[in-house]
């Protein structure tokens, strides 16, 4: 399935750099077509502020730069939609919510690089309060849709960087992952997604992102999109509270073969009582066999996957209370969410320092499938992409019950710290997109995109959904 040809997809991060910087558009061009594009998208409900004032000023810096001396950068150019947890300066960071009314006075350091590289900051994304859900639906923004199908959730919890990717109104965009925030919608949405290892992007001038749990990075529509971005924002801050390894160029890792590797394969959830969807079971079979095809040493693997829970859930309640403490009107928080800041009461000091504690178990269990493998395939999510609708009327718990079938593959990884992805694997009989997480090695990022950019190129996706852009 491609968009129509009426529409034809617009280009992604890397193209339209080498597009700017050849002299075949400008920066003022490309903006203009990208603002026209959101307006034409604005039913997707993805969008939460459009800064097309501000974006138009630093496009005409940037060509007139250009002018004098080349590109500023390796994303010169190129228009960026950024998720409302991240501090963008002069705009209220929402968190999703109401519960903030004063812009930000700085750009987080994520930002001041895409600055530094030339991109244009041209909007804002929802995302559930706090990114405590992953379906992207609040009282502050209402729903977001997927360009698939309007009845069904981009996921979440950047759902609204998701959905305008996917809808292929911007080149690039932001998310966030603390339990598979960028993985879960890049696999409702047919896009690539991989979440760094825990320390690689700062989380200045916070400290952390739900202390061992969260990281930032972009969703993509191809693998060297995702591998240009991350290659512009990653690195640490004298703030942050976690580092990662180094490694070299993703933008090279990007563009070389893997070389033959060890894949394990397995469809086990990590979250007792979940049964995946048939469909990703067979996504995940049909990528073993194009592995194997592609010469690579694939085997189904018992992941023997410790329990997160004792880690993962005290740091999610400590995010959420951490989060909501900061702002400015506590008042305005959503009926649920402070529900769920009560629940979270018992997560005291002494508490968090033994979920951070297991964090380190767990890590060290996790990584035990590595000894005897170079990466490990797994379903993404266990459902198909679910219906709008999945938080009306649900405090917490029945949030929480609903939210458990899209980590059961993802979450540990938050609490390991590994690098995963998600990547697309096709479409399914229901006419939406199927995924598969390749999960790496502490510090495996670079692994990861080869393999995904083989996968790609063997197996190549649409670009965008079915019908977008539209005119």
């Amino acid at each position: 399935m491609t968009a129509d040809a009426s529409s034809p997809a617009p280009l992604g991060a890397a193209d339209t750099a080498r597009a700017v910087a050849s002299g075949g558009t400008t920066a003022r061009a490309v903006l203009r077509d990208t603002l026209a594009r959101l307006a034409a998208a604005e039913g997707l409900g993805a969008a939460t502020v459009v800064l097309a004032d501000r974006a138009e000023a630093e496009a005409t810096a940037l060509d007139e730069a250009f002018a004098r001396s080349g590109p500023v950068g390796p994303l010169h150019g190129v228009p960026v939609a950024i998720k409302e947890e991240v501090d963008v300066a002069g705009c209220v960071t929402t968190f999703g919510g109401r519960g903030n009314t004063t812009p930000r006075a700085e750009d987080s350091a994520l930002v001041r690089r895409l600055r530094e590289a030339g991109a244009v900051v041209v909007a804002r994304t929802a995302m559930p309060e706090f990114g405590a859900w992953p379906f992207t639906e609040s009282a502050a923004t209402g729903v977001t849709r997927n360009p698939w199908a309007d009845d069904r959730t981009p996921g979440g919890s950047s759902g609204g960087t998701a959905a305008l990717l996917a809808a292929g109104v911007v080149p690039a965009a932001i998310g966030g992952d603390g339990g598979g925030s960028i993985r879960i919608p890049s696999a409702c949405c047919g896009l690539f997604g991989l979440k760094p290892q825990r320390g690689r992007v700062s989380t200045a001038p916070e400290p952390h992102l739900w202390w061992a749990l969260g990281t930032a990075g972009p969703l993509a529509r191809s693998v060297e999109d995702a591998a240009l971005v991350y290659d512009a924002i990653r690195g640490g801050e004298p703030t942050d509270r976690f580092t990662a390894g180094p490694v070299g160029s993703f933008v090279e890792a990007a563009r070389r073969e893997p070389g033959r590797l060890r894949v394990g394969w397995s469809v086990r959830p990590v979250t007792k009582g979940v049964r995946p969807d048939p469909v990703h079971v067979q996504a995940v079979e049909d990528t073993a066999r194009l592995l194997a095809e592609l010469g690579h040493d694939v085997r189904e693997v018992d992941p023997r996957y410790p329990d997160p829970t004792l880690a993962f859930v005290p740091q999610f309640f400590a995010g959420i209370r951490t989060e909501a403490d900061a702002v400015e009107h506590y008042g305005r928080l959503e009926r649920r969410t402070r529900a769920t800041y009560r629940l979270g009461a018992w997560v005291r000091p002494g508490v968090l320092e033994k979920a951070l504690a297991a964090t380190e178990t767990v890590s060290a269990k996790a990584n035990r499938v590595f000894d005897d493998v170079d990466v490990l395939l797994t379903p993404t999510i266990a459902p198909r992409p679910p219906r709008l609708g999945q938080l009306d009327g649900a405090g917490p718990v029945r949030a929480a019950l609903r939210s458990m079938p899209m980590i059961a593959y993802a979450a540990l990884w938050n609490v390991a710290g590994n690098p995963a992805a998600a990547v697309p694997a096709g479409v399914g009989p229901d006419g939406l997109p199927t995924s598969v997480q390749l999960v790496g090695p502490t510090d495996g990022e670079e692994v990861l995109l080869s393999l995904s950019a083989q996968l790609e190129r063997a197996r190549p996706w649409p670009l965008t959904a079915p019908g977008w852009p539209r005119p």
